[in-house]
């Protein structure tokens, strides 16, 4: 799956959950509360990769982690997608960018 097959099944998803919020009377989530929403989300990653290192270990944990990697990437994606931002594109000019700048670093080869 490429990462332009990810944008668009995030935001058929982000539709979704709209229609279901919709269908109970409830407004749908704004881009500000996807971000909000995503920011609850890294805590929680975060208490994951600590279980990780032995810091808060719980039953299910790489499954946990999965999930919720996967649920930072999807507000990641419709976040890029309804700001208009190229994600793939960015993505490369930073590691590009990244990487000469740490080559750089490196003492010359003998």
């Amino acid at each position: 799956m490429t990462l332009q097959d990810m944008t668009e099944k995030a935001l058929q998803v982000r539709t979704l959950f709209a229609e279901v919020d919709a269908s109970r009377s409830r407004r749908a989530w704004t881009t500000d509360e996807v971000m909000l929403g995503f920011v609850g989300d890294v805590g929680d990653l975060a208490k994951l990769v600590l279980g990780r290192a032995g810091v808060r270990p719980r039953p299910g944990l790489d499954e946990a982690l999965g999930h919720e990697l996967a649920d930072c990437l999807w507000s990641l994606l419709v976040l890029s997608a309804e700001h208009g931002i190229d994600l793939e594109g960015e993505f490369d000019r930073l590691m590009s960018a990244l990487q000469l700048s740490l080559e750089r670093e490196l003492p010359a080869p003998d």
